[in-house]
């Protein structure tokens, strides 16, 4: 049935808010407390759902993680105030199976993991989109810093409007059917400080709440004890080599180097090297020139593609990638070799691409995200 465009309301529905259940994902932080106060102030059945992902006995005592109890219990004041239900749900068995445990282990095998991306993508848009459908909810909103248009092939993932705060490198993997019913309320704003602006507006409890810098469930972003706690052994020390074998030192444990390390080898005099491979079959970290960190191009695999067309039907893709989430996005050329895999080529070679790491696809000319891969292990060059 045909609505009139116009009559849309602010989340894209051909009826009034009043009519239109949102569920929104709290953390409990600022920018999700701003979008569930917006909505629910704009007229909307709001729902606020707050995920409990680990066993917060050990997780109480830190700040500046994002799923800790004190989270929730802010989470709950910001819907009290505004008047919108709220429930928490016991998600750490998921969390655990799919985020923690990949972690650890593409951690051990040399990889740089970003798990904020597979808990986007495995626990939030996958069990909680399912939850939200369970309730009738007509769509699902969070407060992430990324926007959504609708494009003549439906809608389209793009860049937020503040660079800095742009978070399109962690949402990369978000699939078509969950565009479809996710909305970003925040992506337009130009700066944080118009986020904090209407927090107070609504006179919101977090409204100075500091951002989380952690990944959550990494205090004070110490991977070497987590991953020691989750897989005994793996911070046994063993040898230092260099590219033809030869044993240059001993290191303290796989766990304690990343790919790129410089400092802290203890293998001083002669030109400087840099872990360039953790070889954790044999327990060792292997070193090497500065030459020796930079790549052209390397396999990627599980790619999820939101530009036009199948990802496929063309032999290449000329655009942007992003391998670090910090940096900008660089010129490459993207050869599909299957359904969800390619070769990667980029223009200008980079430092420091390890297996483990997404790589994000961007338009060249837009600011649309055309989806991405993880980074393999193989042959790069």
């Amino acid at each position: 049935m045909a609505h009139d465009s116009s009559r849309l309301n602010s989340l894209g529905f051909a009826k009034p808010p009043a009519e239109t259940r949102v569920i929104v994902a709290m953390s409990g932080g600022v920018d999700s407390s701003v979008v569930a106060a917006q909505l629910s102030d704009e007229g909307y059945e709001v729902i606020g759902i707050t995920l409990q992902l680990y066993d917060h006995g050990a997780a109480l005592a830190k700040k500046g993680a994002c799923c800790a109890g004190r989270d929730i219990h802010d989470a709950r004041r910001v819907a009290e105030e505004m008047g919108f239900a709220h429930y928490v749900l016991d998600y750490e068995n998921s969390f655990r199976e799919s985020v923690i445990d990949e972690f650890a282990d593409s951690y051990l095998a040399g990889a740089t993991p970003v798990p904020c991306i597979r808990c986007n993508e495995r626990v939030k848009f996958r069990d909680l989109l399912e939850t939200a459908k369970d309730l009738s909810a007509d769509c699902m909103a969070t407060g992430h810093y990324i926007q959504r248009f609708t494009g003549a092939s439906g809608p389209e993932l793009h860049q937020a409007a503040d660079p800095a705060r742009d978070q399109s490198y962690f949402l990369f993997s978000t699939t078509r059917p969950q565009l479809d019913y996710l909305r970003f309320p925040l992506g337009h704003l130009k700066s944080k400080a118009e986020t904090r602006a209407l927090a107070r507006k609504y006179g919101l409890p977090v409204a100075d709440k500091p951002d989380s810098q952690d990944i959550c469930f990494v205090p004070n972003g110490n991977y070497a004890s987590v991953i020691e706690k989750l897989r005994p052994g793996a911070a046994e020390p063993g040898d230092i080599l260099d590219l033809s074998g030869r044993v240059l030192g001993q290191h303290k444990g796989v766990i304690h180097y990343t790919i790129g390390q410089r400092r802290g080898l203890g293998i001083g005099g002669g030109e400087p090297l840099y872990v360039v491979h953790l070889d954790t079959q044999r327990r060792a970290v292997i070193v090497g020139p500065k030459a020796e960190l930079e790549t052209r191009s390397f396999p990627i695999a599980e790619v999820n593609w939101l530009g036009d067309g199948s990802f496929d039907s063309r032999e290449m893709h000329e655009i942007a990638v992003k391998v670090r989430s910090t940096r900008p996005p660089r010129p490459a050329v993207v050869r599909p070799n299957g359904p969800e895999r390619a070769e990667v080529e980029l223009l200008t070679p980079e430092e420091g691409i390890a297996p483990g790491q997404a790589c994000v696809f961007y338009a060249k000319d837009s600011s649309r995200v055309l989806g991405g891969g993880w980074i393999k292990p193989g042959t790069r060059r």
